[in-house]
Protein backbone atom coordinates (compact mmCIF):
# COMPACT_ATOMS: atom_id res chain seq x y z
CA UNK A 1 0.00 0.00 0.00
CA UNK A 2 3.00 2.28 0.69
CA UNK A 3 6.39 2.38 1.64
CA UNK A 4 7.53 2.84 5.29
CA UNK A 5 10.60 4.58 6.32
CA UNK A 6 12.62 4.63 8.72
CA UNK A 7 13.37 8.03 10.80
CA UNK A 8 16.99 7.97 12.36
CA UNK A 9 18.21 10.04 15.28
CA UNK A 10 16.37 9.21 18.32
CA UNK A 11 12.88 10.68 19.25
CA UNK A 12 12.91 13.84 16.64
CA UNK A 13 9.73 15.96 17.24
CA UNK A 14 7.51 15.50 14.18
CA UNK A 15 6.37 19.31 13.36
CA UNK A 16 3.32 19.55 10.89
CA UNK A 17 2.61 22.77 9.83
CA UNK A 18 -0.43 23.02 7.18
CA UNK A 19 -1.82 26.41 6.21
CA UNK A 20 -5.56 26.42 5.81
CA UNK A 21 -8.31 28.74 5.87
CA UNK A 22 -10.59 25.96 7.26
CA UNK A 23 -10.32 24.76 10.31
CA UNK A 24 -11.43 23.71 13.60
CA UNK A 25 -10.78 24.50 17.14
CA UNK A 26 -8.66 27.12 19.84
CA UNK A 27 -7.89 30.89 18.80
CA UNK A 28 -8.96 32.57 15.55
CA UNK A 29 -6.75 34.17 13.39
CA UNK A 30 -7.28 35.95 10.24
CA UNK A 31 -6.21 33.22 7.56
CA UNK A 32 -4.38 30.16 8.72
CA UNK A 33 -4.91 26.99 11.00
CA UNK A 34 -1.99 24.84 12.47
CA UNK A 35 -1.70 22.08 14.33
CA UNK A 36 1.59 20.91 15.83
CA UNK A 37 2.98 17.56 17.23
CA UNK A 38 5.68 17.37 19.39
CA UNK A 39 7.39 14.99 21.32
CA UNK A 40 8.40 16.25 24.33
CA UNK A 41 4.67 17.31 25.68
CA UNK A 42 1.12 16.29 24.82
CA UNK A 43 0.70 20.18 22.96
CA UNK A 44 -1.22 20.01 19.79
CA UNK A 45 -2.12 23.06 18.40
CA UNK A 46 -4.65 24.31 16.14
CA UNK A 47 -6.79 27.39 14.81
CA UNK A 48 -10.64 27.72 15.91
CA UNK A 49 -12.04 30.48 13.55
CA UNK A 50 -14.39 33.39 13.91
CA UNK A 51 -18.06 33.69 13.69
CA UNK A 52 -20.26 36.05 11.97
CA UNK A 53 -23.72 35.35 10.65
CA UNK A 54 -24.52 34.77 6.51
CA UNK A 55 -26.20 37.84 4.54
CA UNK A 56 -29.14 38.61 2.81
CA UNK A 57 -30.05 41.29 0.32
CA UNK A 58 -31.27 44.04 0.96
CA UNK A 59 -35.13 44.32 0.45
CA UNK A 60 -37.42 46.40 -2.47
CA UNK A 61 -39.92 47.96 -2.25
CA UNK A 62 -42.82 49.50 -4.94
CA UNK A 63 -45.70 51.35 -4.19
CA UNK A 64 -48.82 52.05 -6.81
CA UNK A 65 -49.37 55.76 -8.04
CA UNK A 66 -52.46 57.89 -7.26
CA UNK A 67 -55.24 58.00 -9.88
CA UNK A 68 -58.27 60.35 -9.92
CA UNK A 69 -61.61 60.38 -11.48
CA UNK A 70 -63.80 63.84 -12.97
CA UNK A 71 -66.92 62.65 -10.46
CA UNK A 72 -66.80 61.87 -6.96
CA UNK A 73 -62.73 62.30 -6.64
CA UNK A 74 -61.50 59.02 -5.54
CA UNK A 75 -58.13 57.87 -5.08
CA UNK A 76 -56.83 54.49 -5.44
CA UNK A 77 -55.15 52.34 -2.00
CA UNK A 78 -51.23 52.26 -2.71
CA UNK A 79 -50.44 48.92 -2.57
CA UNK A 80 -46.40 47.32 -1.50
CA UNK A 81 -45.07 44.26 -3.09
CA UNK A 82 -43.72 41.57 -1.01
CA UNK A 83 -40.14 41.87 0.42
CA UNK A 84 -37.32 39.92 -1.93
CA UNK A 85 -35.36 38.58 0.45
CA UNK A 86 -32.30 35.70 -0.79
CA UNK A 87 -29.53 34.09 0.87
CA UNK A 88 -26.29 34.18 -1.19
CA UNK A 89 -23.81 31.22 -0.26
CA UNK A 90 -20.01 32.52 -0.42
CA UNK A 91 -18.11 30.37 -3.66
CA UNK A 92 -18.44 29.09 -6.03
CA UNK A 93 -20.34 25.15 -6.48
CA UNK A 94 -18.24 22.62 -6.84
CA UNK A 95 -18.50 19.03 -8.30
CA UNK A 96 -15.83 16.84 -5.38
CA UNK A 97 -16.40 14.27 -3.39
CA UNK A 98 -18.16 13.04 -0.84
CA UNK A 99 -21.33 12.75 -2.24
CA UNK A 100 -24.75 13.19 -1.06
CA UNK A 101 -25.54 10.40 1.17
CA UNK A 102 -22.05 9.40 2.11
CA UNK A 103 -21.00 8.73 5.72
CA UNK A 104 -17.41 10.16 6.07
CA UNK A 105 -15.46 11.15 9.89
CA UNK A 106 -13.19 13.32 11.04
CA UNK A 107 -9.51 13.78 10.58
CA UNK A 108 -6.62 15.32 11.31
CA UNK A 109 -7.94 17.37 14.41
CA UNK A 110 -5.85 17.38 17.62
CA UNK A 111 -7.44 15.27 20.67
CA UNK A 112 -8.00 18.85 22.02
CA UNK A 113 -9.57 20.56 19.66
CA UNK A 114 -12.95 20.20 17.60
CA UNK A 115 -14.32 20.39 13.56
CA UNK A 116 -16.08 23.63 13.20
CA UNK A 117 -19.17 23.58 11.56
CA UNK A 118 -20.32 26.71 10.34
CA UNK A 119 -23.67 28.21 9.26
CA UNK A 120 -22.22 29.21 5.47
CA UNK A 121 -18.98 27.79 3.59
CA UNK A 122 -15.81 29.90 5.63
CA UNK A 123 -14.33 31.14 8.31
CA UNK A 124 -16.02 33.86 9.44
CA UNK A 125 -19.21 32.13 9.20
CA UNK A 126 -21.28 31.41 12.34
CA UNK A 127 -20.47 28.13 14.13
CA UNK A 128 -23.40 26.00 14.74
CA UNK A 129 -22.10 22.61 16.23
CA UNK A 130 -18.53 21.15 16.91
CA UNK A 131 -17.50 17.63 16.22
CA UNK A 132 -15.02 15.68 18.23
CA UNK A 133 -11.56 14.65 16.69
CA UNK A 134 -12.91 10.73 16.52
CA UNK A 135 -15.92 11.50 14.94
CA UNK A 136 -17.08 9.25 12.24
CA UNK A 137 -20.81 9.61 11.57
CA UNK A 138 -21.28 12.96 9.56
CA UNK A 139 -23.98 12.61 6.58
CA UNK A 140 -22.57 14.37 3.68
CA UNK A 141 -25.62 16.47 1.94
CA UNK A 142 -23.97 16.81 -1.76
CA UNK A 143 -23.58 20.53 -1.70
CA UNK A 144 -19.68 21.80 -1.69
CA UNK A 145 -18.33 25.45 -2.45
CA UNK A 146 -15.03 26.31 -3.68
CA UNK A 147 -13.93 29.22 -1.71
CA UNK A 148 -10.19 30.82 -2.49
CA UNK A 149 -8.07 28.94 -0.25
CA UNK A 150 -10.80 25.86 0.83
CA UNK A 151 -13.75 24.11 -0.11
CA UNK A 152 -16.36 22.92 1.67
CA UNK A 153 -19.13 20.65 2.06
CA UNK A 154 -22.78 20.62 3.73
CA UNK A 155 -23.18 18.25 6.30
CA UNK A 156 -26.03 16.68 8.99
CA UNK A 157 -25.14 15.88 12.36
CA UNK A 158 -27.41 14.99 15.51
CA UNK A 159 -30.38 16.97 13.07
CA UNK A 160 -28.10 19.99 12.44
CA UNK A 161 -27.04 21.07 9.26
CA UNK A 162 -23.94 23.09 7.69
CA UNK A 163 -20.73 23.74 6.37
CA UNK A 164 -17.17 21.84 7.17
CA UNK A 165 -14.07 22.50 5.33
CA UNK A 166 -13.17 18.66 3.78
CA UNK A 167 -9.50 19.33 4.68
CA UNK A 168 -10.39 17.60 7.64
CA UNK A 169 -13.35 14.82 6.37
CA UNK A 170 -12.63 11.32 4.87
CA UNK A 171 -13.99 8.06 4.82
CA UNK A 172 -12.60 5.59 7.18
CA UNK A 173 -11.62 2.44 5.55
CA UNK A 174 -10.41 -0.79 6.40
CA UNK A 175 -8.40 -1.57 9.50
CA UNK A 176 -5.20 -3.53 9.89
CA UNK A 177 -2.78 -5.08 11.81
CA UNK A 178 0.78 -3.89 10.45
CA UNK A 179 2.81 -4.77 13.34
CA UNK A 180 5.01 -7.10 11.67
CA UNK A 181 5.35 -5.06 8.84
CA UNK A 182 6.41 -1.93 10.52
CA UNK A 183 8.88 -3.76 12.79
CA UNK A 184 10.68 -5.52 9.32
CA UNK A 185 10.89 -2.33 7.79
CA UNK A 186 12.17 -0.73 11.35
CA UNK A 187 14.29 -3.26 11.57
CA UNK A 188 13.90 -3.03 15.34
CA UNK A 189 10.80 -2.79 17.76
CA UNK A 190 10.02 0.46 18.72
CA UNK A 191 10.62 1.74 22.47
CA UNK A 192 10.20 5.24 23.75
CA UNK A 193 9.83 7.13 27.40
CA UNK A 194 6.37 8.18 26.81
CA UNK A 195 3.96 6.82 24.93
CA UNK A 196 3.04 9.86 22.68
CA UNK A 197 6.65 9.40 21.74
CA UNK A 198 6.47 6.08 20.85
CA UNK A 199 3.37 6.69 18.74
CA UNK A 200 5.40 9.46 17.01
CA UNK A 201 8.47 7.39 16.09
CA UNK A 202 5.37 4.96 14.29
CA UNK A 203 3.81 7.55 12.77
CA UNK A 204 7.16 9.41 11.22
CA UNK A 205 7.86 5.80 9.59
CA UNK A 206 4.95 5.71 7.53
CA UNK A 207 4.48 9.78 6.73
CA UNK A 208 5.95 10.93 3.35
CA UNK A 209 8.76 13.39 3.07
CA UNK A 210 7.47 14.86 -0.23
CA UNK A 211 4.95 16.05 0.18
CA UNK A 212 5.54 16.50 3.67
CA UNK A 213 2.78 14.81 5.52
CA UNK A 214 0.81 16.24 8.79
CA UNK A 215 0.81 14.51 11.52
CA UNK A 216 -2.11 15.16 14.66
CA UNK A 217 -2.10 13.36 17.67
CA UNK A 218 -6.17 12.39 17.48
CA UNK A 219 -6.27 10.61 20.66
CA UNK A 220 -4.50 11.43 23.74
CA UNK A 221 -2.26 9.00 25.60
CA UNK A 222 -3.48 6.34 27.98
CA UNK A 223 -1.72 4.32 30.22
CA UNK A 224 -2.71 1.35 32.16
CA UNK A 225 -1.68 -2.60 31.32
CA UNK A 226 -1.26 -1.59 28.22
CA UNK A 227 -0.60 1.98 27.02
CA UNK A 228 -2.86 3.21 24.14
CA UNK A 229 -2.06 6.64 21.29
CA UNK A 230 -3.77 7.27 18.51
CA UNK A 231 -2.44 9.93 15.71
CA UNK A 232 -3.66 10.60 11.60
CA UNK A 233 -0.85 11.43 9.26
CA UNK A 234 -2.71 13.44 6.79
CA UNK A 235 -1.46 13.87 3.15
CA UNK A 236 0.85 10.93 1.19
CA UNK A 237 0.58 12.22 -2.00
CA UNK A 238 -2.00 9.53 -3.15
CA UNK A 239 -5.91 11.20 -3.81
CA UNK A 240 -6.75 7.86 -2.80
CA UNK A 241 -5.50 7.56 0.07
CA UNK A 242 -5.49 10.78 1.77
CA UNK A 243 -3.95 9.35 4.68
CA UNK A 244 -3.94 6.75 7.73
CA UNK A 245 -5.19 6.42 11.59
CA UNK A 246 -2.92 4.94 13.70
CA UNK A 247 -3.82 3.23 17.07
CA UNK A 248 -0.24 2.82 18.98
CA UNK A 249 -0.12 -0.10 21.53
CA UNK A 250 2.81 -0.41 24.30
CA UNK A 251 3.97 -2.88 26.71
CA UNK A 252 5.54 -1.30 29.55
CA UNK A 253 9.07 -1.96 29.90
CA UNK A 254 10.36 -4.30 32.66
CA UNK A 255 11.84 -1.73 34.44
CA UNK A 256 9.21 0.53 34.41
CA UNK A 257 10.75 3.71 32.41
CA UNK A 258 9.48 3.51 29.04
CA UNK A 259 6.79 1.37 26.56
CA UNK A 260 7.59 -0.99 23.91
CA UNK A 261 5.73 -1.36 21.13
CA UNK A 262 3.13 -4.31 21.13
CA UNK A 263 0.75 -3.76 18.20
CA UNK A 264 -0.02 -0.66 15.78
CA UNK A 265 -3.77 -0.80 14.30
CA UNK A 266 -3.96 1.23 10.80
CA UNK A 267 -7.28 2.66 9.98
CA UNK A 268 -7.12 3.73 5.77
CA UNK A 269 -8.91 7.42 5.37
CA UNK A 270 -9.56 7.51 1.84
CA UNK A 271 -10.20 10.88 0.11
CA UNK A 272 -12.35 9.49 -3.01
CA UNK A 273 -14.69 7.11 -1.93
CA UNK A 274 -14.59 3.39 -0.20
CA UNK A 275 -16.03 -0.13 -2.32
CA UNK A 276 -15.57 -3.40 0.56
CA UNK A 277 -13.67 -0.89 2.99
CA UNK A 278 -10.77 -0.27 0.24
CA UNK A 279 -9.81 3.16 -0.82
CA UNK A 280 -11.23 3.85 -4.08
Amino acid sequence: MMAFRMRFGGLVAAVAVLALIASACGDDTDSTDTTVATTTSLAATSTTLAATSTTDAPATTTTASTTTTTAAPTTTTSSTTPVATTTTLPGEPIDVPPRRGDIVGVVGVAHDDVLNVRAAPGIDQAIVATLDPLEDDVLVLGNARSLPNSIWTQVEIDGVTGWASITFLAYLGDTDDITARLVNDLQETPRAETMLDLGLIVAEALASVEPPSRIVMSAAPTVGDLGEVTYDVIGLGDDSLYGVRLHVFGTPDEGGEGFVLKAVERTQLCGRGISDDLCL
